[in-house]
């Protein structure tokens, strides 16, 4: 079973006094900005989303990943799939609001500012499938 979120914070704050293990930062660059990855385990992954004014990621969904998006600095609005009624709806990320994103739920993030977004999610880290990109990276067929 794929714990929550709760459950991948939780065990994050336990292991900090545990251990005292040091994780190099890993930056990944993205054509919308680039990936701060600063934790990465068996049981949670944590990253900060740095994208740029006017840029979006991909239109996406997970197969088991689920997260939760903090917005730290910015603008950034979430378009995100209703999977009761499959309906598109724009979610406004305000300053200190988080939302979380279950498995299987199709959505894309726009920053309408430079913006910074917290990522704490399940450790499947390469669990995107694409649906659409502005930037010509492979998509999957659905």
């Amino acid at each position: 079973m794929i714990p929550s979120v709760a459950e991948c914070i939780f065990k994050f704050l336990n292991c900090i006094t545990e251990t005292d293990e040091i994780m190099k930062i890993h930056i990944v660059d993205k054509p919308w900005g680039r990936e701060v990855v600063w934790a990465k385990n068996h049981f949670y992954a944590a990253k900060i989303l740095e994208v740029r004014k006017g840029q979006r990621l991909s239109l996406q969904y997970h197969e088991k990943k689920k997260e939760t998006m903090y917005l730290l600095e910015g603008s950034a609005i979430l378009e995100i799939r209703d999977m009761a009624d499959k309906a598109f709806r724009s979610v406004n990320l305000e300053l200190d609001q988080s939302i979380d994103i279950e498995s299987k739920t199709i959505h894309r993030l726009i920053a309408m500012e430079d913006s910074k977004i917290l990522e704490v999610s399940t450790p499947e880290l390469a669990d995107v499938v694409r649906l659409e990109d502005d930037y010509g990276r492979q998509t999957s067929e659905c």
